[in-house]
C-alpha cells in the first residue's frame, strides 16, 4: 500500500482507506489502541428487556491462568495445607519462626491473605472487601481455554454470548454511551460477546488520534465524511462506534488525573486499573468494564511468600488498593468482582509448584459489599474430602455469587435470562 505523510499523519487514497475493511480501518483510525470486533454490531433490543435505573459500574478481573486461591485466601487453620504443601505453603499468622512478612495476614482466625496482599487488609477491616473461598465453576475441565470460555459464557454449555452481554442486553438503563461496555487490553473478552456495543482500548491517551490538534480535528472530519459513504452496514455500525468513543475521549483529554491515593504500580494492571478509575471518574458512562491479569499457571516454581505467584500477587494488591483510593466516595456506586478460571491442586507438586485444579476463590471489593468477611463453606483437605485427583471441593457456584451482584448491585432481576437454566441459589450473603 502507497503512503505519503501529511501534517503528521499517514495518508492514504481513499478506496485503499476502504477497501482494507473493517479491521484495518478502525486500526488506522485509533493508532492500533482499538480491537474491533463482531461484537460492535448495532445494540438489539430485546423483546423481554427489562428497563430499569443503571446501578453500580461493575469491574470484573479476571486471573487468567487458573490462580492457586489456596495461596491467595489461606486456610491457614486447616492443618492438612501445610502437610500437603510443605515447601510452597504460607507460614500461620502465629508463626515465630517466620519473618513478618513471610506469615499469613489473618482475615478471621481460620483464613488469611498471602502476605504480599497485605495492601487489601485494610479495605477488608473497612468493611469493603470479602472472599468466597471454595468456589468455582462446576464444569470438571482442567483445560484453561474450555474452563475460561465456558466461565465467560456462564456455564451454559452451547451457549454463544457471554453472560456480562447478556447482562447488558436484558436491562436497558437508557445509557447511550460509547463506553458503556469497555474492554481494558487487546481484545474483547468472550464474557462481552453478543448483542451489545463493546469496545476494548488500551487507555484512553492511547485511544486519541495523534498529531496536532488542528490536523487531530481535520483527520477526524474526513474520517466521518468517508464513513458516511460507506454502505457496509457492519462497517457503518463499527465506525459510528469508534467516533463516540473518540468524542467521549476528547472530552477526558489525554493525560489521566494523578491518583488520589498510592500509586497504581508500572505495569499492565495497574495502568489498565488507572484508564478505568478516570473513566469512571469522568463519568464517561461504563457499566461494565473488563481487566485481565495472566500469568497464574504455576507448574514449577511457584514459591511461597515470595517468588513468581507472590510477584504476580504485589501487582494485583497495588492496582486493586490504588482504584479503591482513586475512587474514594465512588467506591458506593462500583463493584470489583475478581475470578480465574480453576483453582490449584492442593498437594503441590515435583516442580515446588501446583496442577490444574477445582475449586479457587473469588474477591469482592466496593462500597456494597458485605465486607470483613470470608465466605466458605469449607469443605476440608483432607485426602478423604478431595475431589477427583487432589483438589479442593467447590460449595458455592461462582454464578451464585455474580447473580447476586447483578440483582443487588446492578439493578437487574432478569437473572433467569443472563444464567439460562441454573437457579441461583442466592442467601445475601456476598452483597
Amino acid at each position: 500500500m502507497t503512503k505519503t505523510h501529511c501534517a503528521g499523519y499517514e495518508k492514504i487514497s481513499r478506496r485503499e482507506f476502504l477497501g482494507g475493511g473493517l479491521f484495518s480501518a478502525a486500526g488506522l483510525m485509533l493508532g492500533q489502541s482499538i480491537t474491533p470486533l463482531p461484537a460492535w454490531a448495532p445494540k438489539i433490543k430485546l423483546a423481554d428487556q427489562h428497563v430499569g435505573p443503571r446501578g453500580d459500574t461493575l469491574v470484573c478481573v479476571f486471573l487468567r491462568g487458573g490462580a492457586d486461591g489456596l495461596n491467595i485466601v489461606v486456610p491457614h487453620g486447616d492443618d492438612e495445607y501445610y502437610s500437603q504443601r510443605p515447601t510452597i505453603a504460607i507460614a500461620r499468622p502465629d508463626d515465630v519462626s517466620a519473618e513478618n512478612n513471610q506469615r499469613t495476614v489473618d482475615l478471621n482466625g481460620f483464613f488469611g491473605l498471602h502476605p504480599a496482599l497485605t495492601p487489601l487488609k485494610e479495605i477488608y477491616t473497612a468493611g469493603d472487601m470479602a472472599f468466597v473461598q471454595a468456589t468455582g465453576s462446576p464444569d470438571e475441565t482442567r483445560s484453561h481455554f474450555e474452563a475460561m470460555d465456558l466461565m465467560e459464557r456462564g456455564a451454559i454449555p452451547g451457549e454463544h454470548s457471554g453472560w456480562l452481554a447478556r447482562h447488558l442486553a436484558t436491562l436497558d438503563t437508557q445509557n447511550d454511551s460509547a463506553l458503556r461496555a469497555i474492554a481494558v487490553g487487546e481484545m474483547l473478552p468472550q464474557s462481552l460477546s453478543g448483542q451489545i456495543s463493546a469496545t476494548a482500548l488500551k487507555s484512553v491517551a492511547d485511544y486519541h488520534l495523534n498529531g496536532r490538534n488542528e490536523t487531530a480535528e481535520q483527520l477526524h472530519q474526513m474520517l466521518q465524511q468517508l464513513y458516511a459513504q460507506q454502505q457496509n452496514e457492519l462497517l457503518k455500525a463499527a465506525a459510528a462506534q469508534t467516533f463516540d468513543s473518540l468524542e467521549v475521549m476528547r472530552k477526558i483529554g489525554r493525560e489521566p488525573k494523578k491518583p488520589a491515593g498510592r500509586a497504581y504500580g508500572d505495569n499492565n494492571f495497574g495502568r489498565a486499573m488507572q484508564t478505568v478509575a478516570q473513566l469512571i471518574h469522568a463519568d464517561a458512562g461504563v457499566e461494565v468494564a473488563c481487566v485481565d491479569l495472566g500469568g497464574w499457571d504455576t507448574h514449577v516454581a511457584q514459591g511461597g511468600a515470595e517468588g513468581l505467584m507472590a510477584r504476580n500477587l504485589t501487582n494485583l494488591a497495588q492496582g486493586l488498593a490504588a482504584f479503591y483510593e482513586d475512587l474514594g466516595e465512588l467506591n458506593s456506586r462500583v463493584t470489583v468482582m475478581v475470578m480465574s478460571e480453576f483453582g490449584r491442586r492442593i498437594h503441590e507438586n515435583a516442580g515446588k509448584g501446583t496442577d490444574h485444579g477445582h475449586g479457587n476463590m473469588m474477591m469482592l471489593m466496593g462500597g456494597g459489599v458485605n465486607g470483613e468477611q470470608v465466605h466458605a463453606q469449607w469443605p476440608g483437605l483432607h485426602p478423604d474430602l478431595q475431589e477427583g485427583p487432589g483438589d479442593l471441593v467447590i460449595t458455592t457456584d461462582y454464578r451464585d455469587v455474580l447473580g447476586e451482584g447483578l440483582r443487588k448491585r446492578m439493578n437487574n432481576t432478569a437473572i433467569d435470562q443472563v444464567f439460562s437454566g441454573y437457579r441461583i441459589r442466592e442467601n445475601g450473603l456476598f452483597l
